[in-house]
């Protein structure tokens, strides 16, 4: 027994031991597991779980204080955009205003700025006297696309870029013989038949003459060229003429009631855009002169001064590749087009009128050929014919614009000129019958 209880009695006091290390141990455990709560939460806290709160709710309030005043804030931004919006609206309209008058005011200046970009840069003036403007403008960069077929025809009937070039249809079959056969006597090789029908096209085939005939897609252009009288088929020509300015070649346009007896490129300038020749026949007529208007009821202001030029021959003119030349032929191209025009007064006019309010003139600078040289048939048969000195001139070439009776002229000065008949212009009276 007494083994007995000192074996409880050990077990008793074993327990006890045990009992306190346990309960130590527990302890222990929960002063670690606090230590380690305490850590992590000093780690994601720093500042304290309380401050984190603290923050948070004052956060909640400045979002909503933040609110309030964006709102007022766009309110303001808004009020200050329809201001802005108005104020740039009332810009613009100005801006606009400015604008058209800046170009009012530039539009002169631009002319004057594109003719230095055409003539170069820009020069001190010299001394009295010796100052002298250039009247001779650049010519064109040729462009062959305007015209493939024709730029072709043309390498090869040109000489120096330069060539002779008639309108021609059946109408005017007999005269244009004459123009031609008269061309090959005096040697000239660079000339060009612009056939408007077939029945050309066949003649010159036929004879060695040098032509072109435009496709048949036009229908408009190829009415007037079959069927079309002198001035209808003289309309044409501005149009046509385009295309070989285009391509950069100089043009001697001449009408088929023309005799040729020298060679015409030998007498020319080549100082202007147009060099043509004129319907006067004396020096006042041909080049200029004052003409007074006398108005008696002006008193002492009756006399007006005037001046006066006999217009320019549409049927014979020399024209160069340059933009003054080619803005002409569009201008009197799209005038004939619209109205019931005279091609030579609407030719001269272009050429002539001077730029005023609401009309701009063309600045195209133009010379006028010796009338005794290229002699138009009033000259010929009123004053030449009857001079003894003046008959022996040899003129150039003689143009039958004055008188209806074309073709039996044209064998007339034939003969006189060419043949040596002496009385082959007698015959005939210094104007026409009707």
């Amino acid at each position: 027994m007494i083994g007995v209880r000192r074996e409880s009695g050990l077990m008793k006091k074993d327990g006890g031991d045990g009992f306190k290390s346990l309960r130590g141990s527990r302890i222990a455990a929960a002063i670690f597991v606090g230590l380690l709560v305490g850590c992590v939460f000093a780690f994601f806290y720093p500042d304290g779980f309380f401050v984190i709160h603290h923050q948070v709710a004052t956060s909640d309030s400045e979002v909503v204080t933040s609110s309030c005043e964006t709102s007022e804030r766009i309110n303001i931004l808004k009020s200050e955009f329809v201001s802005a919006s108005e104020k740039n609206a009332e810009l613009k309209r100005q801006i606009r205003g400015l604008t058209e008058k800046l170009r009012l005011a530039e539009q002169g200046k631009d002319n004057a700025q594109k003719q230095v970009l055409v003539l170069g840069e820009q020069q001190k003036a010299g001394p009295f006297g010796t100052v002298k403007a250039s009247r001779t403008n650049p010519t064109v960069i040729p462009d062959e696309s305007a015209n493939p077929r024709l730029a072709k025809i043309l390498e090869k009937v040109a000489v120096n870029r330069e060539l002779i070039v008639t309108l021609a249809n059946s109408n005017v079959k007999d005269a244009l013989e004459v123009w031609y056969t008269n061309i090959k006597k005096v040697g000239i090789s660079n000339y060009l038949v612009f056939a408007l029908d077939k029945e050309i096209a066949t003649l010159c085939e036929a004879n060695d003459v040098p032509f072109y005939k435009k496709l048949e897609t036009d229908t408009s252009f190829d009415s007037v060229a079959k069927t079309g009288g002198n001035h209808a088929v003289s309309g044409l020509k501005f149009r046509i003429l385009r295309e070989f300015l285009q391509l950069g070649y100089s043009v001697l346009l001449s009408d088929v009631d023309i005799v040729y007896l020298q060679n015409p490129f030998d007498y020319l300038y080549r100082d202007s855009d147009v060099e043509s020749m004129t319907d006067g026949h004396d020096n006042m007529t041909a080049y200029g002169f004052n003409d007074v208007f006398d108005e008696p009821a002006m008193g002492w202001a009756r006399y007006a001064h005037t001046m006066r030029i006999w217009v320019y021959n549409s049927g014979f003119f020399y024209i160069r590749p340059t933009l003054p030349s080619i803005e002409l032929l569009d201008r009197v191209a799209n005038r004939l087009a619209h109205e019931n025009a005279w091609d030579q007064a609407v030719f001269n006019e272009e050429l002539f009128f001077p730029s005023h309010p609401g009309y701009e003139g063309l600045h195209a600078s133009r010379r006028t050929m010796d009338y005794y040289m290229f002699m138009n048939s009033k000259t010929l048969f009123k004053t030449v014919r009857k001079d003894s000195n003046l008959r022996k001139l040899k003129p150039v070439i003689i143009h039958v614009n004055y008188h209806p009776d074309k073709l039996e002229r044209m064998k007339g000065v034939v003969d006189y000129y060419v043949n040596g008949k002496k009385d082959a212009l007698d015959s005939f009276p210094d104007g026409s019958d009707w």
